[in-house]
């Protein structure tokens, strides 16, 4: 076992990070591959897929691949939605024997840590999906299902692409009003037709994911005064909002100045207006929150989370967000837990 080494994953939908990183701040070693959300993938493929990575990282490294790998493994994936998913990836995870301690949850804890000096605060992240989670001063957390629909959710870069064509196509056939999603929506895939788009997406011949694309397409028909695209886009901002809002009043961070993060695909790609909305209505609840949009890759919150474990110093966590090319609240509010 490589002393102090903390190994830190951040799985995603789309891809999976791993970083190694020692007691220091310094990191060692990394590895990036597929997604690996046991939402998706299932727990026995994720195991599989993570482990690879890791082995990768540690070969990369010149470290040994014998086990234990390190003290400490800091585990944060997206499909972690309830406690029961956690712990059944913690056993699955602990199984494999890559440290003697172990840590796994939701990514959205991840960004928290990447844009708070503590870990105290509200996290809202909007990529693939939406998904809102918060720590209070007292160590209480709030979080939400976010299984979709099903639990109340709507947002999400997923949901969006499908708005933007759901509102495209019934301008396109007479169901609803004109709206500049059409030609937009059409330029974006270069076709003639959107039902063209349909019938792609229907035979297979497009895969889903290609609708999380249409996302920069609605926020610029927004920005451009398409009433329909602006009326989506508003709603994204009321639902973002509310999630932020619910947190801090359940953490009772509504006082003070508490830290608000957002980040994800979708809110680090909008324009300046729509985040600033989002603080407007969030403040209501908040008068003095403050906010970040974090576009550090979320393996560097999980290795932060993971430098926490293992009780390293504030300039060890300084040294892993400079070299990680992150921002450093450490630095700016002189405080850690």
């Amino acid at each position: 076992m490589t002393s102090e080494l903390v190994i830190a994953i951040d799985g995603g939908n789309s891809k999976t990070d791993v970083l190694l990183v020692d007691a220091a701040g310094n990191v060692l070693g990394e590895a990036r591959g597929p997604g690996a959300s046991p939402q998706n993938v299932g727990v026995a493929a994720c195991v599989e897929t993570l482990e690879r990575l890791v082995l990768t990282a540690l070969a990369g490294a010149g470290l040994s691949g014998d086990r234990p790998f390190g003290v400490h493994t800091s585990a944060y994936l997206a499909g972690l939605d309830l406690p029961l998913e956690e712990e059944i990836l913690h056993d699955a995870l602990a199984a494999r024997g890559w440290s003697p301690s172990l840590a796994v949850g939701n990514d959205t804890f991840a960004l928290l840590r990447a844009g708070t000096s503590g870990g105290t605060g509200v996290a809202v992240v909007c990529g693939a999906g939406i998904n809102c989670a918060g720590v209070g001063p007292d160590g209480r957390v709030h979080r939400f299902p976010a299984l979709g629909r099903i639990s109340g959710d709507w947002g999400g870069g997923a949901h969006l692409g499908e708005e933007a064509l759901w509102w495209a196509v019934r301008a396109e056939d007479g169901r609803g009003p004109w709206t500049a999603l059409l030609p937009a929506v059409t330029a974006h895939f270069g076709v003639d037709s959107v039902v063209e788009i349909v019938h792609r997406l229907h035979f297979g011949r497009l895969p889903a994911h290609a609708l999380n694309d249409l996302c920069p397409v609605l926020f610029d028909v927004a920005a451009g005064g398409d009433e329909i695209a602006q009326g989506v886009v508003d709603r994204l901002v009321e639902e973002v909002s509310v999630l932020a809002a619910v947190s801090l009043r359940r953490l009772d961070l509504t006082g003070g100045t508490p830290q608000v993060i957002l980040g994800g695909g979708v809110l680090t790609g909008v324009a300046e207006p729509v985040i600033a909305e989002i603080e407007r209505r969030c403040r209501k609840v908040a008068p003095h929150a403050e906010f970040r949009v974090v576009d550090v890759a979320p393996v560097v919150g999980a290795a932060l989370l993971g430098l926490d474990a293992i009780g390293a110093d504030v300039p060890a966590k300084e040294r892993l967000r400079l070299l990680s090319g992150g921002v450093t609240p450490e630095t700016r509010h002189d405080t850690d837990s």
